[in-house]
């Protein structure tokens, strides 16, 4: 197994804990979602602040996805309002999506993160395990653990590390090996995650603190 290994440093002073406990990132006031006539969830008030660990349940075809896409800015609510007081918000979703399939490893960071210098774009992979020729790996090739690992690669090589990471059901297609190297990683972020997941034990191991139910 490969251990990943995450460094997150903020931005302007290269060092953790950038991110306030009281600081307001998400507010959903009285939120609903719904399509023409189906309606998916709400009223939904709830508030996300500092770095906390968030789950969000709910029965299948429930909004969950869609609630994290309502935190992107990717979709609008019916009706209610949403107040982001933050740009800083990655999402990962279960096939790391923002990967070029047809892309080596190093051109998608370096796509991703255009200000990057060659040495810099390196050093981001090395962190996490992908050094010299095994940056050069095509996405579409890698296993479900090395998908992920990349792609949390070209999420934090950003000169600001994200505040809020957002994760869809992150832990299907992966191994046990791939998991743990997974909960290893993000036991080292110190912001705000909120995770769609069915897996209690990796919820456990990540440390979740409340719940959002729809």
């Amino acid at each position: 197994m490969v251990a990943m290994v995450m460094r997150v440093q903020d931005g302007t002073h290269g060092c953790r804990g950038h991110l306030p406990d009281g600081r307001e990132l998400v507010a959903f006031k009285e939120v609903v979602m719904a399509f023409g006539e189906r309606h998916l969830f709400g009223p939904l008030s709830c508030e996300v602040r500092g770095p906390e660990r968030i789950v969000i349940r709910g029965a299948n075809g429930s909004g969950k996805t869609t609630l994290l896409r309502l935190i992107t800015g990717a979709m609008k609510p019916a009706s209610g309002d949403i107040r982001r007081l933050t740009d800083r918000v990655a999402v990962l979703d279960q096939h790391v999506g923002l990967l070029d399939k047809a892309a080596s490893i190093l051109d998608n960071l370096r796509r991703l993160n255009p200000e990057l210098t060659a040495n810099e774009a390196h050093a981001a992979l090395a962190r996490f395990a992908f050094r010299n020729r095994a940056a050069l790996q095509i996405a579409g090739t890698l296993s479900g653990g090395e998908r992920l690992r990349a792609g949390l690669a070209c999420v934090f090589a950003r000169p600001q590390p994200p505040f809020v990471l957002l994760l869809d059901e992150p832990t299907n297609h992966l191994d046990l090996a791939s998991i743990e190297e997974l909960e290893n990683a993000l036991t080292g972020f110190d912001g705000a995650l909120i995770v769609v997941s069915h897996d209690q034990a990796f919820l456990q191991a990540i440390g979740i603190e409340r719940e959002i139910v729809l």
